[in-house]
């Protein structure tokens, strides 16, 4: 027999467990999370954990991150420490003929609300004094900062418990079938699942996910590879496109992109030339010894803007795929169960639903 839920999601990464935690606190629907995995098992466990905003293009992508990161303070008072820190983030640049892109992105930006600077040389080197000299400029915006990712989903899924959703993990779907307006869920384990409603928050894994209800999903797989140095003191006080620095001291660097499906491996050229690219930024890292390498695969739309919201012609379907997730989770998880709670969202999704792809 089948165990009945109001809603289940599939995927128990950052984006699935803030569906589900916000989803919980109405406590109207019984909700079940079923992963492949485990949590942080994915991309969510991979990542740097910027909550990146003043670069996000266009100035409505950016907006939609500016709102989510102005919920972090607030998720954290009811969730608990995420160790979120709004530290300003620092995007330098090496050429003068950059700085135009700069102030051209700062004007579109400041349409939305978005505050950013154009840096000087000077300005940039006395708010980081560590940077290499051969920085022209930059674009800062005190909006920026990051997260610990570990601590975020691990919240997320125990204020959720805690609301009585249920977790089901290393528990892959093996199909989905819709029968008298119920989605029927089997898994290889062999447990069947029925629900009302259904939420595609796989991550990479998202093209087969939606398969099983014959729908296409425009994504691609791409692989980041992610160099950790040992302890080091006070060196970074902002987060910069391309590292941050940790409470423990370790540096955190790199943002490569490679199309080589799920492999997760770390490989000797993307190394060197992340190093390099860090040197080139800081130069005394120069000295500092590398104590891990790492990769994770992100999923990116091939648009490069999030999916979310309901499945053209599969009712009760919905759908919440996207690059920038631990940015995103909090709006994410919101509007989500919005959505899923009242029909409606407090900001209108259309310009990112699946439906637009077929055109």
């Amino acid at each position: 027999m089948s165990k009945r839920y109001d809603i289940v999601i599939i995927g128990s990464g950052v984006i699935g467990s803030s569906i589900a935690y916000h989803l919980s606190e109405s406590q109207q629907e019984e909700v079940l999370v079923i992963d492949k995995g485990f949590p942080l098992s994915g991309t969510s466990g991979s990542t740097q954990a910027w909550v990146w905003v003043h670069s996000k293009a266009p100035a409505s992508y950016g907006e939609l991150s500016m709102f989510s990161a102005e919920l972090y303070p607030i998720l954290e008072k009811k969730i608990g420490d995420v160790e979120y820190k709004r530290t300003g983030g620092i995007s330098p640049f090496f050429s003068e003929s950059e700085r135009e892109k700069a102030l051209m992105l700062a004007e579109k930006q400041a349409t939305v609300g978005i505050p950013i600077e154009v840096l000087s040389q000077e300005e940039v080197l006395s708010r980081e004094p560590a940077l290499s000299p051969n920085i022209v400029g930059a674009t800062y915006s005190p909006i920026d900062g990051n997260v610990n990712p570990f601590r975020l989903v691990e919240l997320f899924i125990r204020a959720a418990k805690k609301n009585n959703v249920e977790f089901s993990f290393y528990t892959s779907v093996t199909s989905i079938l819709k029968k008298n307006g119920l989605f029927e869920i089997e898994t290889e384990k062999g447990g069947k699942y029925t629900a009302k409603k259904i939420i595609f928050a796989g991550g990479p894994w998202m093209k087969e996910l939606a398969s099983l209800i014959d729908i296409k999903v425009p994504v691609k797989q791409v692989r980041g590879q992610i160099l950790i140095t040992e302890p080091l003191t006070n060196l970074i006080k902002h987060t910069i496109a391309g590292m941050r620095q940790a409470d423990n001291g370790e540096v955190l660097i790199g943002y490569s992109l490679e199309e080589v499906g799920y492999d997760r491996r770390t490989t000797l050229d993307i190394i060197q030339n992340t190093a390099q690219m860090a040197i080139d930024y800081i130069p005394s890292l120069a000295n500092a010894n590398i104590v891990r390498a790492f990769s994770g695969i992100r999923v990116i739309p091939e648009d490069e803007l999030p999916i979310i919201g309901e499945i053209p012609n599969v009712e009760n379907a919905y759908i919440s795929v996207m690059h920038s997730g631990i940015t995103l989770s909090p709006i994410i998880g919101t509007l989500m169960a919005e959505l899923l709670l009242h029909g409606d969202t407090s900001i209108d999704l259309q310009q990112y639903s699946l439906s637009r792809f077929d055109k």
